[in-house]
């Protein structure tokens, strides 16, 4: 029995099926995945860290501070965000020994969630850490990892080879010279693939603050003349081929719905008018922005850049986190999603367009199997993204394969994305994602629904072909 300080390893069949008989089907289908590489095409890594690659500064740094999966449940039982070093940049060696602190003492706050699960993935895979954390302990993990962090094999090029990064996709502003990933590729020491990602989403939202100033700001990013709508059609054209001239495959969209009505080209460039003029309604401004979702999958058609949309968030949900610490610390909270009649502007003009992929996330599982199988299973565009955020945990992964199979199968799905900021849970979510995928998959071949040899081919696709055909990788 593990004592109070020491962790029980990792057992090997863990998220496993617990029925024998499934459970040896799973073993044999997850050997066949667990080393292959990893195609990770929608996550926030900064590719500063790649292009530098300075030694990581300290545990809380690496593993705390960047990671709101984690902070968030720090934050909700009574820790404050500045106690974990949340806004601070770089920290002190006795701040990020605090912040350590806070996560071991709060321990048992983890248990049973799939945060719980990818630290100590991290912990003991990566850094052959085994107690387990607690007040006793935290000065000690705190050592030891920071030890590791300061040996070669850790800095962030080592690591990415050793988690088997195939392709990694971050998070780019429309506005970005893109030139560390420039940089990279340059660099002829490197030989991973690191790909920007098209998040336009501050450019299309005139309800957002300081909008009028981040629209000039395209226009000379892309030298084109904002003025007026038609420049700043052009302006976003010119920045989406420049993005794709550098790696980039996708583009990325988090609205906090769907909808997709487009205006007509009149009223469009009226709305726009008032908007730059700070004197649009938010009626307006809304209208304005469904609009742009069906202009974006209009470019999409053009350029080929593969759609995604993760809808149904509300953003900043706490106004005095969001002016204190900023975005992306944990404060966003799901709402409900409809996506029937919200897609159905923007399908009715390009859902059969040849070429155009438009990939689904959403964080309400209720239209996993009313609404967005459905349409994955009519619109050849339509994917139907994978468990994202709240819902990217070992039951809900399970629920969303048993909600969509039997309507769209397997072929129709996006692959696993790991949506994080937090590079060491990369090989820890990934594994996750494929130890479920045999479980599921096992249970229909004990259910003799799949062969076997099926079953074997649909898990190494879903690692590997699946992925790099939605996102045209």
């Amino acid at each position: 029995m593990p004592t109070a300080t020491t962790a029980p390893e990792l057992h090997p069949d863990r998220l496993l099926p617990p029925d024998p008989a499934e459970r040896a089907i799973a073993r044999r289908l997850y050997q066949r995945v667990r080393d292959l590489p990893i195609l990770s095409p929608h996550g926030h890594v900064d590719p500063d860290l790649l292009l530098h690659d300075q030694p990581f500064t300290d545990p809380a740094g690496l593993l705390v501070t960047p990671d709101h999966y984690v902070t968030r449940l720090l934050h909700a039982d009574g820790v404050g965000l500045d106690e974990l070093g949340v806004g601070a940049g770089a920290l002190s060696e006795g701040a990020a020994r605090r912040a350590w602190r806070q996560v071991c003492e709060h321990w048992s706050v983890f248990r049973g969630t799939p945060v719980r699960y990818w630290l100590e993935a991290e912990l003991v895979e990566i850094f052959g850490v085994t107690d387990r954390p607690s007040a006793a302990t935290a000065d000690r993990m705190f050592d030891r990892i920071a030890e590791r962090l300061a040996e070669p094999s850790f800095r962030p090029r080592a690591l990415f080879e050793r988690f088997r990064i195939q392709v990694l996709a971050t998070t780019d502003d429309p506005c970005s010279d893109l030139a560390s990933h420039a940089a990279l590729d340059a660099d002829p020491a490197w030989q991973g693939r690191v790909i920007p990602t098209f998040r336009p989403d501050r450019y299309l939202e005139p309800s957002r603050p300081g909008w009028p100033a981040a629209v000039r700001r395209l226009g000379a990013a892309a030298e084109t003349d904002t003025g007026d709508y038609d420049g700043y059609l052009r302006a976003l054209e010119a920045r989406r081929r420049y993005f794709a001239e550098h790696g980039a495959t996708s583009t990325d969209h988090a609205h906090v719905d769907a909808r997709s009505e487009p205006l007509a080209p009149a009223e469009a460039r009226r709305i726009y008018r008032s908007a730059l003029a700070g004197d649009a309604t938010p009626a307006e401004a809304t209208a304005f922005r469904r609009h742009m979702l069906s202009e974006m999958a209009r470019m999409a058609c053009d350029d080929g850049l593969v759609m995604t949309l993760h809808c149904g968030v509300r953003r900043d949900h706490h106004p005095a986190t969001a002016e204190r610490y900023g975005p992306d610390v944990g404060a966003d909270i799901p709402v409900r999603a409809e996506l029937t009649d919200a897609l159905r502007p923007l399908l009715s003009r390009y859902g059969t367009h040849p070429g155009f992929h438009l990939v689904v996330f959403t964080v309400d599982e209720t239209v996993w199997s009313r609404e967005l199988a459905p349409l994955a299973g009519f619109y050849p565009s339509v994917y139907v993204g994978v468990p994202w955020w709240f819902l990217d945990a070992p039951d809900a992964i399970r629920r969303f394969r048993e909600a969509v199979t039997e309507t769209v199968g397997f072929g129709r799905t996006s692959g696993f994305v790991d949506d994080t900021r937090a590079f060491c849970s990369i090989p820890a979510r990934h594994d996750m994602s494929r130890r479920l995928d045999a479980g599921y998959l096992a249970r229909l071949v004990a259910d003799h629904r799949l062969g076997e040899d099926e079953a074997a081919e649909i898990a190494t696709d879903l690692v590997e072909a699946q992925p790099a055909r939605v996102f045209k990788l």
